[in-house]
């Protein structure tokens, strides 16, 4: 594997000639400080796989990816940073990895070897097959190459669903029971789940993921190997964005749009109440704070926009009513402002017979 290094860190790029060099396989053929030293570098020589720092000194290591895919589209790409916050633009040029700093060796082995595995795959090997899991605001199940799941009961579907929030832990059996057969007799239940199973891997053997469910002990568990599942993505990504601020504003942006309805939307998943309403809670945390930080940099388009989501899935939210009167305070229309106001008024007496709080009032009497 012939390997570049760009990051403006000496001590970095120390860090990882030495460690590199450890690694049978391996042939350090570049490393450098600045963006445009690699990038004549690379239209000279071959490479396989690059290390890039995301920040470059002055420069932007999002561009030079863009530059060095330009130019070598079968080169991989492994970003190395000190900050999370890039997480989601780095997908966009889709690199092998993403890693941070401090990078150890046996984080660094397993990519290379990842890199490889990849390089060495035969032309006669078939594209990994994948299953894509749809979930928020439905809940659709498809492979790469058979397409959609067809579910042989309601029940089959049921358990996969269910053991799919468990994230590849194992649940056990009388857990599984409790949760999909709650008013059956323990036999019945026994028999029933027996057979839910059954049908289950049936139906995903025929998109060739028949051992994905697996059972042990009286235990059950889906590996999630080969799976991309939406809601599991997007909590991913709320967890990268702890923080927002100007570098990855477009990337939480892109982030917030995943969330297109509730987890398992008009499924009557009884037990699916908890994790339903833990991840609402997760996505309007992180919302609001996307939607203050749009207010406070003047975007109130989009501000606006994400502030009535809120709205939708919560309109009691006092915090989300506040920011909507301050964005529409701050554009300056009146008209939605006074609306907006004696609408909230009108709910909080129809449902709670209360006031707004004296903080609602004060706020829309600043506007007003």
């Amino acid at each position: 594997m012939r390997v570049l290094i760009v990051d403006d860190e000496p001590i970095m790029l120390l860090t990882m000639k030495r460690m590199l060099a450890s690694i049978e396989g391996v042939e350090l053929v570049g490393s450098f400080q600045q963006m445009n030293e690699a990038l004549t570098f690379l239209r000279q020589h071959e490479v396989d796989i690059a290390f890039l720092d995301i920040e470059i000194a002055e420069d932007n290591g999002l561009e030079l990816a863009h530059k060095l895919r330009s130019h070598n589209s079968d080169l991989d790409i492994v970003f190395t940073t000190s900050h999370a916050d890039y997480a989601m633009q780095a997908y966009d040029v889709y690199p092998l990895d993403y890693m941070l700093k401090p990078v150890s060796k046996s984080r660094l082995s397993q990519t290379i070897a990842r890199a490889y595995n990849k390089r060495h795959r035969t032309s006669e090997e078939p594209m990994l097959n994948r299953l894509k899991v749809q979930a928020l605001g439905c809940f659709e199940v498809s492979s790469s190459q058979q397409g959609e799941v067809k579910w042989i009961s309601k029940k089959s579907k049921e358990l996969f669903a269910f053991l799919l929030i468990h994230r590849g832990k194992n649940v056990g059996k009388m857990k599984v029971i409790e949760a999909l057969f709650p008013e059956m007799p323990l036999k019945n239940a026994e028999t029933y789940l027996n057979t839910a199973v059954y049908q289950c891997r049936k139906a995903l053997s025929e998109h060739g993921f028949k051992e994905q469910l697996i059972t042990a002990q009286e235990k059950y568990r889906l590996a999630l190997d080969h799976m991309e599942i939406d809601f599991v993505q997007l909590e991913q990504g709320l967890d990268l964005l702890a923080q927002i601020n100007k570098n990855n504003e477009q990337a939480a942006l892109e982030l917030e749009k995943q969330m297109v309805g509730e987890l398992f939307e008009e499924q009557s998943f009884l037990w699916a109440a908890l994790e339903q309403e833990s991840l609402s809670l997760l996505y309007t945390t992180f919302a609001k704070r996307l939607a203050q930080w749009l207010w406070r940099c003047e975007n109130y388009s989009k501000a606006l926009e994400i502030t009535k989501k809120i709205g939708k899935r919560d309109g009691f939210d006092e915090e989300a009513n506040q920011l909507l009167l301050n964005i529409y305070g701050a554009m300056g229309d009146k008209q939605a402002l006074h609306q907006h106001y004696h609408q909230y008024v009108e709910m909080m007496q129809r449902e709670f017979n209360l006031q707004p709080s004296m903080a609602m009032q004060q706020l829309y009497q600043q506007y007003k």
